[in-house]
């Protein structure tokens, strides 16, 4: 018998949602745009709502079916995130699994004292250096707010994400404003408007409010990147129980009316452009009022996510790596390692708030280590078991014969490289790591996180774009960027 060598290696995959599962929930999603409807706060997009064909009644907007369906038969099923270079960096919408930092946080883990402090923006910079040293993390996000630069915060994270990285950006903003600056950014750093709706640099993230309201500053900012191409994704932040029913499936409905919601405006503006899909839904923590981050539901929704986003052929937003815990302990490393298996067995596409600690509050380069080895774990799992005649071996086993080693056969010299092998994990014998110092995990990722900062230079913008950049930032809070 032989085995085709050609045949593609399996890839696993987990399943949250049957295909009837995932059409009950689209025909109620539909039941609940056309019912219920949502509320537009963006009066220019009510107009555009309006003239499709949907029914407006102050700032309630219904939906009706056929601008869903029209919406989505318009929208990619591919997005290509490139590099500063302009080089494709991260394919969405195919099997490749993406991932990337958080945004926003507003402390962060001082890398020298180990103490929690505020963020500036030179967390963010120094963040963003860090992130580009790290092999298995596709994207960069902010992991920081530049508090000491006031109006101009959301504006100088981008610019030090540029500065500092050359990998693709997931960026928030707060409004027009905001995004004109940034926009104004991608211009100086990267090329005129064609440039960048030919090679989008970065992706804007924002969210609605839930219970089923658009803001005028997401739709606002929504049109905008509509118009000129920039990727967009607009997940519901849902807590199910508080700002969505407690039922788990009720929860995931009303988030996919405000994210499809949110689509068929984007595509009425411009059909074809590109939209990330997908949804952040948890379940409220009732004896705390928390948003808990490592909550198995959390992670059970964006597989739901996941199975809707190939019922609609649509690229999809993720979330792991992160832990309610305060710290890089044990439950970190626990919950950050089945959230990591989870995402990438369940075929997300754009997997963030990798290293996140303090339930989405706190950011920790530690953490972003510790993850990025698991990350190259998860993918070694995820590649399945190669069955040919070259990996099943039986020649080698016919020639080796019983009773004897295979350690110097060619087949294992030629092959055992293709085990995982960790960075940081520790498998010494009890003798060699005590000989060592008796370092745990946690010494060990701080030191190389120290080696890190002080060794890995990114390219820098050529001095006028930067110049450029830094006029940018001072115009949108009138104050002196540095």
């Amino acid at each position: 018998m032989k085995y085709n060598s050609l045949e593609r290696i399996p890839k696993i995959r987990i399943q949250m949602l049957s295909p009837r599962d995932c059409v009950n929930i689209h025909t109620a999603t539909e039941q609940l745009l056309a019912r219920t409807g949502v509320v537009v706060d963006c009066e220019p997009a009510r107009a555009l709502l309006k003239k499709a064909g949907a029914m407006v009644d102050g700032d309630r907007v219904r939906i009706l079916p056929g601008l869903v369906k029209q919406a989505l038969n318009s929208v990619p099923d591919l997005i290509i995130l490139h590099n500063r270079e302009g080089n494709p960096a991260m394919v969405l919408g195919s099997d490749r699994c993406h991932f990337g930092t958080g945004s926003d946080t507003a402390t962060t883990v001082d890398p020298d004292t180990g103490n929690m402090v505020s963020t500036t923006y030179e967390t963010v910079a120094r963040f963003t250096r860090f992130t580009d040293a790290m092999p298995h993390i596709d994207f960069v996000m902010s992991m920081g707010i530049a508090k000491d630069k006031g109006d101009a915060s959301f504006v100088a994270q981008y610019a030090a994400m540029v500065k500092n990285t050359t990998k693709p950006i997931v960026f928030t903003a707060q409004g027009m404003p905001d995004m004109e600056a940034i926009y104004g950014i991608m211009k100086a750093a990267y090329g005129d408007e064609n440039e960048l709706r030919l090679r989008p640099r970065a992706m804007l993230y924002t969210e609605p409010i839930p219970p089923l309201r658009h803001t005028a500053k997401e739709i606002e900012m929504l049109m905008f990147c509509a118009k000129q191409g920039i990727p967009v994704t607009v997940p519901s932040g849902i807590s199910a129980g508080a700002s969505g029913p407690v039922t788990f499936a009720g929860a995931l409905v009303m988030a996919n009316a405000e994210t499809l919601s949110a689509l068929v405006i984007h595509q009425l503006v411009n059909p074809g452009a590109p939209y990330l899909y997908g949804g952040n839904v948890t379940m409220m923590d009732m004896r705390s009022g928390n948003f808990p981050y490592a909550a198995p539901e959390f992670h059970m929704g964006y597989a739901a996510f996941c199975d809707l986003a190939r019922h609609y052929r649509m690229p999809v937003w993720g979330l792991a790596g992160a832990s309610d815990s305060k710290q890089v302990d044990s439950q970190a490393g626990v919950e950050a390692t089945y959230e990591l298996l989870m995402a990438e067995l369940s075929g997300s596409n754009v997997i963030h708030d990798v290293g996140y600690i303090n339930s989405g509050l706190t950011s920790s380069m530690e953490m972003l280590l510790l993850c990025d080895e698991i990350i190259s774990m998860v993918k070694h799992i995820a590649k399945g078991i190669e069955i040919t005649d070259e990996t099943l071996a039986l020649d080698v086993i016919d020639q080796v014969g019983p009773m004897q080693q295979f350690l110097d056969h060619e087949h294992t010299v030629s092959h055992c490289r293709s085990a995982w092998s960790p960075k940081f994990f520790n498998r010494e014998q009890f003798e060699v790591w005590a000989g060592a110092g008796r370092k745990d995990l946690g010494a060990v990722l701080r030191e190389k996180v120290r080696t890190i900062l002080a060794g890995h230079a990114v390219p820098e913008l050529a001095r006028p774009v930067a110049k450029k950049i830094d006029g940018i930032v001072a115009a949108r809070g009138k104050i002196v960027a540095h």
